[in-house]
């Protein structure tokens, strides 16, 4: 149960004075649907105004509040001509304007022959002094309320900085003084002050300073949302881990044989990577484990070695890819090990259909089969093992966490008892690692399989897009294969498929049937379909919208062309430019630009052309772009911070980890008195699903 003391925070919006139906939709849609919400939502911008006397040229564009005397007003009957009060301040004319200013509540508001204080931007108009739309209009009694600072607030249409303002007054006013949760030793360290007057403060600045997000006012707030995050995740971690496993421990029988199969040795980092896996699944409890390699660092025949594993202590185990593609080339790579290590490997998609799915049921239900390859079809109902061990995600922020509990609660219990390992591509910052996948181990593969050349990557102005077209001659007539991308225009699949069939059309002028099309609004088995064509080099230049799958393996590509690689995200770029040059021939990755480039766009390119490290490139693309953008948040189950940023505040990320561990070591169940303000904590960023792994 949510304490009684945020109650009135977590109140909807439409409770605060002068926010009606119209206005509550829009802020929802703004912030969100509770006042806290909008205590989250901090300002961007500030107003300063400068209290004057008189007027002087030098104060033209500055925001002035100042004194003045109405003389008339000049109604207009035309709407394009500005309704006019003509006033003086001091011995300055001044005047000022206003576009479909209504007669009636202007006199009320601006008495002829009388003074009013107003403040607003002072401009020249025809050689004369003007205020066009004063954003305060006061009395000498009310002159008070004219503040000198005024924040600006990220908005959206049909909401003014006003109305936010005063929603901002009235939610800040009833901020409850809550109990300290954080360890006192770092509230002194950092300077901070208590979270209800850093809230207040990061909603009232006063220089542009106060924007920098390493503020004490900004990074308190920071802190208290991601030890909110840290503290949740480990509860969730210690959960999973005392939860009895079962130690799948095996003679290495199987893996011997997988090994000797194998026409390579394995690299010292995949070995380290499957020594902790394998140690894991000994262990008496679940294991819970990220496999994080870059694009061709090995990590299918680490997961191969781990299911064998689980097949020498009796079980079953399963790899599961987010699309079909995928799911084939998994199984094309690990059945015939399989089968020389006396396994039976199957495959089992959205394909299959009728008897033969019957059948293969069956015999996974009755222990037949060692290992499975599969796609989300494993999900379903009817698919039963006969003692799953092991299940292996690929790309698992293509799933949500949901998922991935729905596969491991095929176990044999049916409680989730299996030992469950996720595998990505995409090199996740440790910052975002920490956040996403916190509530796991994780491993890493940091190297890639000797004899892999690097790509050489290259910028070069989409101008001259025909000579390149035309360049790929050489390659198709040496038999290598070519992949063409184009960006995906925000918001239109329409605009997506036309940019693509144009290239499409250009290409196949040049090379007649040996291009084919992918794009988002072809249905699944279609892409499948060329897909495999161009796998089996029927198809030699390959047009994409859609980005090409991850992990998709066809060794003779060689050459990656990405139009408007200015749009694409760096991560995304170094994925792409990883599919090609994987089968021993150098690759070439060409990166068309549309330019003048930003200083910004530069750099990452720059970056790309730098270096292959997948992780310092997903660094900076966190950096530059944000967690979001990073893994598409909302595919990922990422959580989406309201005042955090992963790059701005790594060092705090790092200290509420440890703090999380450290505080749950002490007080397992948050019981002592700081591990009660904790609970408020969780309760205050919604973490309150989190709660309840308290209890166990």
């Amino acid at each position: 149960m949510r304490p009684e003391i945020l109650y009135q925070l977590f109140s909807p919006v439409s409770k605060l004075t002068g926010i009606g139906p119209r206005l509550t939709a829009l802020i929802e849609k703004l912030a969100g649907p509770n006042i806290i919400d909008l205590a989250w939502h901090l300002p961007s911008g500030l107003v300063t105004r400068q209290q004057v006397t008189s007027l002087t040229p030098d104060l033209i564009d500055q925001n002035v509040i100042v004194t003045l005397r109405v003389d008339q007003h000049q109604p207009s009957r035309n709407r394009r001509v500005p309704y006019r009060i003509q006033c003086h301040a001091g011995d300055s004319p001044l005047t000022l304007t206003f576009f479909n200013g209504r007669e009636g509540y202007l006199r009320q508001q601006l008495p002829e022959g009388q003074e009013r204080i107003v403040s607003g931007k002072l401009e020249e108009y025809a050689g004369d002094y003007q205020i066009t739309h004063p954003d305060h209009i006061a009395t000498n009694e009310t002159a008070a309320t004219i503040p000198t600072f005024e924040p600006v607030y990220p908005l959206t249409a049909g909401v003014t900085n006003a109305t936010f303002l005063k929603a901002a007054r009235q939610f800040l006013a009833m901020l409850p003084d809550l109990p300290e949760w954080n360890d006192a030793s770092l509230v002194t360290r950092e300077g901070w002050k208590s979270w209800k007057d850093s809230l207040i403060e990061a909603h009232s600045p006063t220089t542009e300073v106060d924007f920098d997000r390493s503020t004490p006012a900004r990074a308190r707030l920071a802190y208290d949302e991601l030890l909110a995050n840290q503290l949740a995740l480990e509860l969730v971690r210690r959960s999973m881990k005392r939860k009895p496993g079962r130690s799948l421990v095996g003679k290495g029988e199987v893996r011997e044989k997988v090994r000797a199969a194998l026409p390579f040795t394995l690299t010292a980092a995949q070995n380290n990577a499957l020594k902790e896996i394998e140690d894991d699944m000994a262990g008496p409890h679940r294991m819970l484990r990220l496999l994080q390699g870059d694009v061709g660092s090995g990590k299918t025949v680490v997961a191969l070695l781990a299911m064998a594993q689980a097949v020498e202590a009796g079980a079953q185990a399963t790899i599961m890819a987010p699309t079909e593609i995928l799911a084939h080339q998994h199984f094309n790579a690990i059945e015939p090990l399989a089968t020389e290590a006396g396994l039976k490997c199957l495959l089992i998609t959205g394909r299959l259909k009728g008897k033969k799915r019957t059948e293969v049921l069956a015999e996974l239900e009755c222990g037949a089969v060692d290992l499975v390859v599969g796609t989300h079809a494993l999900f379903q109902e009817d698919v039963r093992f006969h003692d799953l061990g092991l299940a292996i995600i690929d790309e698992q922020h293509r799933f949500g966490v949901h998922q991935r509990l729905a596969l491991s609660a095929k176990g044999r219990d049916g409680n989730g008892g299996v030992d469950v390992l996720v595998m990505t591509a995409t090199p996740i910052p440790r910052t975002l690692a920490l956040t996403a996948y916190g509530d796991m181990d994780v491993s890493i593969i940091a190297e890639k399989p000797p004899g892999r050349k690097p790509v050489d990557t290259r910028a070069i102005d989409l101008a001259r897009l025909d000579a390149v077209a035309e360049g790929l001659k050489r390659k198709l007539a040496a038999g290598e294969r070519i992949y063409w991308v184009c960006p995906l225009v925000e918001e239109s699949q329409v605009l997506d498929v036309a940019a693509a069939e144009e290239r499409f059309t250009t290409l196949q002028h040049l090379y007649g049937e040996q291009v084919g099309l992918i794009h988002g609004r072809l249905k699944a088995d279609e892409k499948d379909a060329t897909m495999r064509r161009f796998m089996a080099g029927e198809i030699k230049i390959l047009v994409a919208t859609t980005v090409i799958e991850v992990g998709v393996d066809v060794p003779e590509a060689t050459v990656m062309i990405i139009e408007h690689a200015e749009r694409f995200g760096l991560a995304q770029l170094h994925q792409l430019r990883g599919r090609v040059g994987r089968g021993g021939l150098e690759g070439t990755c060409l990166l068309l630009y549309s330019g003048p480039l930003s200083e910004t766009q530069k750099a990452r390119l720059g970056i790309l052309r730098e270096t292959e490290d997948g992780f310092r490139i997903a660094e900076e693309d966190l950096r530059l772009r944000g967690a979001g953008e990073l893994l598409g948040t909302r595919q990922s189950g990422l959580p989406e911070f309201k005042v955090a940023d992963l790059h701005a505040h790594s060092r705090l990320l790092t200290i509420a980890r440890d703090d999380a561990r450290l505080i749950l070591e002490k007080d397992r169940k948050l019981d002592g008195k700081r591990g009660k303000a904790l609970k408020t904590l969780l309760y205050l960023f919604e973490r309150d699903s989190a709660i309840k792994y308290l209890s166990g």
